[in-house]
């Protein structure tokens, strides 16, 4: 007998969580799963009014309490690695947080939002998810992201916010994969 397919709870428990830590994330303190988010739109027709859904993201990565920095949106297996790209960017918009990632048993999509990097979107394995963050010094004023997309490769700086919109609680961290 077959086992029964993992659950997107299963993926979460089994696959995301273990290759967040062994990345360096400390999963007490940076890491949240089950986030609640701001309900959605209030919508007036005539003397009714009414608020969408509230949305979870699965999980909510900090740079310190009360910093968030990426989202992470988990699929069943039976999904594409990116097929919740589209509702990990609407979290992190609605958290302003400029990196979001897909996953589903096999690997994640990495978003940089700061609309600074050569390459918007990374299919990264599950053993290459990015290492913790670490508060820039003071003395660097131009506060950028640092993220490296492989170990061969060297860091790439990119700034921490777009220049089409604010993104004050993305600014002076690195960010640096595995």
């Amino acid at each position: 007998m077959s086992d029964p397919p993992l659950s997107e709870r299963d993926v979460c428990t089994k696959l995301i969580t273990p290759a967040v830590e062994r990345a360096g994330w400390d999963i007490q303190s940076q890491v949240r799963e089950e986030v609640s988010l701001p309900a959605g739109r209030v919508m007036v027709r005539g003397h009714l009014v009414a608020r969408g859904k509230a949305k979870r993201a699965d999980y909510v990565l900090y740079l310190k309490p009360n910093l968030p920095l990426a989202v992470i949106e988990a699929k069943e297996p039976n999904h594409r690695v990116g097929d919740g790209m589209q509702q990990a960017l609407e979290y992190a918009e609605m958290l302003g947080v400029p990196f979001a990632f897909s996953s589903n048993h096999a690997g994640f999509l990495f978003s940089d939002r700061t609309g600074q990097a050569s390459k918007v979107e990374t299919e990264l394995k599950l053993d290459q998810f990015p290492k913790s963050v670490a508060p820039l010094s003071n003395g660097d004023r131009r506060r950028r992201v640092r993220l490296s997309r492989s170990p061969k490769s060297s860091p790439k700086s990119v700034p921490a916010c777009p220049s089409t919109g604010p993104c004050p609680k993305a600014r002076g961290q690195r960010f640096e994969s595995s």
